[in-house]
């Protein structure tokens, strides 16, 4: 079992940069692909970035791609998104998640659903004002 706690989410102004940390309590960690999500009410939770892996490989949405960055820190367990350029937009709850099968061919198509994955943090609230 593995447990996972996100933190850093506040509330900024439009423009500014952010970086949100998950923390990773089991066995496996650097086996697994570790992904970041976000849900706004009333809206599907939708993917926003993974690093499989062992960081072999890392994948964005088209919305986040070239501000946001995920890295992985597999000696601390932690996983780590760093935000810049933040819009209006990206205000949303922000889950960390943990899929055990690691690395795919499937690329993103495998990775940006949802279903995929086996482990869910609790989420932290990103806050983007204008």
């Amino acid at each position: 079992q593995v447990e996972l706690v996100e933190s850093g989410g506040e509330l900024v102004q439009a423009g500014a940069s952010l970086r949100l940390s998950c923390a990773a309590s089991g066995r496996g960690f650097s086996n697994y692909a570790m992904a970041w999500f976000r849900q706004v009410p009333g809206k599907e939770r939708e993917f926003v970035a993974v690093v499989t892996r062992q960081g072999l490989s890392t994948y964005y949405a088209d919305s986040v791609k070239g501000r946001f960055t995920i890295s992985r820190n597999d000696v601390k367990d932690m996983v780590y998104l760093q935000m810049s350029a933040l819009k209006v937009e990206d205000t949303a709850v922000y889950y960390c998640a943990g899929n055990r099968v690691g690395a795919s061919l499937g690329g993103q198509d495998y990775f940006s659903q949802k279903e995929k994955y086996d482990y869910w943090g609790q989420g932290t609230q990103v806050t983007v004002s204008s």
